[in-house]
């Protein structure tokens, strides 16, 4: 019995703390958009839909969201289906490049692309070269609304591509070959079992691509694409205390993208008897012939090679000299400085030192909170544990614009600033003057503020970071513990071993891996988060990473070739973590990425 007061409590204090810090700010932002001085009201939701340019973002966003989720999956599904099924050399290696884009951030991305495809950059250089073209091609057009897609497409199809890899595994081939007795031809064999069995996996990672990339805001800032919503919002931060349309806009994103990640999740995602589907033998995958083998490797290394080439401009951009790749297929001059000065830089030195410590700090916040949580999902029977299971995955539906947004909003209110509101007015004739002075006027000033005077955004950002990267946590602890027996917890608990020394010495052991996997891809994925970093740091001293990133590839001079080293940095950081957490989690990896 003591034992189930704990997991109570416990279970108590993790809803209380994903209430104020996840569903707190949503509720700021909604409740900025549909209440003024007046009262509620749904003018500032229908003035986005009657503002014509407003209305132009929101379909940019959508169409950009719809034109990547397309160009990831005609990417993912033939890949994932050549990789699932068959067998031949190279394979591994293959596989391992295939996921090169989740190591590079989409809007780093976005630098190394302009340097290949701009007008001054190699694609043209060579065309003119070969004299295929006269003049440069504008291959940005003007704004760079189908790169936006291409580059998203290409960072994102992993996500797509490690869910569609993992449905296929599980599908059980006895059901493939039964259909093969009975006369089925391959396509139908496809259109009949494969799709209906694939598609719960292909909607959950499509869903999370779709999202992703409706909310994505780097990408366009890079690109200098502002009639979207994202940068819109963005935008709208100046006007934040005086104007509602930023609550409006980011309230239409929130519903937008909440509705469809649940539509894809609940309803598209499942399938009437996926339970069956599991494989109860291993498929044995086709070996392929040499000429099948060269088929395979030009489909999977063409893709590969395309993906990379982002990473390829940014690397090459990292080491050349400043102004020396210029009208030229690769850079004219090479250089180490610009790493020494991505350590060395005040502005990227400092965001280095920022982002080691904001990131540091949400690892081990979400080491807490999702190590027991995870516990309280697996190992208990606690009433309810459906809604903290829905919780801890919320951020995964909840775009990051939208949850920086509504830290931005959580700032302006008490007790971080304003008066206390009236409903604690009756907690003057209990408390003496000084302090319930004290305590009505924003007494939490100082240890949180963002567009203030004197900004204290660090609070903010790392309690932003962790819940954004909660579910890693969650899922990789969760995932260790469902394959770990119980029996030596139950023995400790029997012996009469507290829930704390149980987890100290049993639970955290026994799943250690798994733990260290999930901390590795919260910190580098912290130390790489773009939205809370863009729109919660508004001062040069506090930026992280990635906004020094953005600031300092507008910067002349020797600011691109700098903000590329630390793309850079940020690439090898990423792969080392992702190295390491497939190496513990296996083919588990893509669980990890899915909604």
């Amino acid at each position: 019995m003591r034992t189930r007061r704990v997991d109570l409590l416990i279970f108590a204090g993790l809803l209380c703390f994903l209430a104020i810090f996840l569903l707190l700010p949503i509720w700021y932002s909604v409740r900025g958009a549909l209440r003024d001085d007046h009262g509620w009201t749904l003018f500032y939701l229908l003035d986005v839909l009657r503002d014509a340019q407003l209305r132009a973002g929101l379909l940019n966003a959508l169409t950009i969201g719809a034109l990547t989720t397309l160009g990831a999956s005609a990417i993912a599904f033939p890949m994932a289906l050549v990789s699932a099924r068959c067998a031949f050399r190279g394979k591994g290696f293959l596989n391992a490049l295939l996921l090169a884009p989740l190591i590079l951030p989409p809007f780093v991305g976005a630098i190394g692309l302009q340097a290949v495809i701009g007008r001054t950059g190699s694609l043209n250089t060579l065309l003119l070269d070969w004299s295929i073209i006269n003049t440069p091609i504008d291959f940005l057009l003007n704004g760079g609304f189908f790169c936006i897609v291409a580059v998203q497409s290409l960072a994102l199809y992993p996500i797509l591509y490690l869910n569609i890899l993992a449905s296929l595994a599980n599908i059980d081939p006895g059901l493939e070959e039964a259909a093969r007795n009975v006369g089925a031809r391959p396509w139908q064999r496809f259109l009949r079992i494969t799709l209906p069995m694939v598609r719960p996996g292909f909607f959950a990672g499509a869903t999370i691509v779709f999202v992703w990339s409706f909310t994505e805001l780097g990408t366009p800032l890079m690109f200098g694409f502002r009639t979207i919503t994202s940068v819109q919002i963005f935008d709208g931060l100046k006007e934040i205390e005086s104007s509602r349309q930023p609550y409006a806009l980011t309230v239409v994103m929130f519903v937008i993208a909440t509705s469809i990640y649940l539509i894809g999740r609940f309803t598209l995602g499942r399938s009437r008897g996926t339970a069956s589907t599991k494989a109860s033998v291993r498929r044995t995958e086709t070996p392929l012939a040499w000429r099948a083998t060269i088929g395979a490797w030009m489909l999977l290394g063409g893709v590969a090679f395309v993906a990379c080439l982002p990473h390829m401009g940014v690397v090459l951009s990292a080491f050349s000299v400043s102004g020396s790749w210029y009208q030229s297929i690769i850079p004219q001059a090479f250089t180490w400085e610009n790493f020494t000065n991505a350590l060395q830089h005040p502005l990227a030195a400092g965001a280095i030192r920022n982002s080691l410590f904001l990131a540091g700090c949400a690892v081990l916040l979400d080491l807490v909170i999702g190590v027991a949580a995870a516990r309280i999902l697996v190992r208990t029977k606690v009433p309810g544990r459906w809604l903290l299971d829905l919780m801890v995955m919320l951020p995964i539906a909840v775009p990051g614009l939208v949850m920086a947004f509504g830290f931005v909003s959580m700032s302006l209110e008490w007790p971080f600033a304003a008066t206390a509101p009236s409903s604690l007015a009756w907690m003057q004739n209990i408390l003496p003057d000084t302090i319930w002075q004290w305590f009505s006027q924003a007494p939490l000033a100082s240890w949180g503020n963002i567009v203030g005077a004197t900004p204290n955004p660090f609070p903010f950002l790392i309690i932003a970071y962790a819940i954004r990267r909660l579910p890693y946590i969650v899922r990789s602890t969760v995932a260790g513990l469902e394959q770990t027996p119980v029996d030596l917890e139950e023995a400790a608990s029997s012996a009469g071993a507290k829930p704390i020394t149980i987890i100290r010495k049993i639970v955290i052991p026994l799943v250690a891996a798994n733990i260290i996997a999930g901390a590795l891809l919260t910190f580098s994925l912290s130390m790489l988060e773009v939205s809370d970093s863009l729109l919660l740091a508004q001062r040069e001293a506090d930026f992280p990473v990635t906004k020094a990133i953005y600031t300092l590839f507008d910067r002349l001079g020797d600011g691109p070739a700098i903000a590329s080293a630390m793309g850079t940095w940020a690439m090898m950081l990423l792969a080392a973590t992702l190295v390491a957490a497939s190496s513990v989690l296996g083919k588990r990896l893509g669980a990890v990425f899915r909604g």
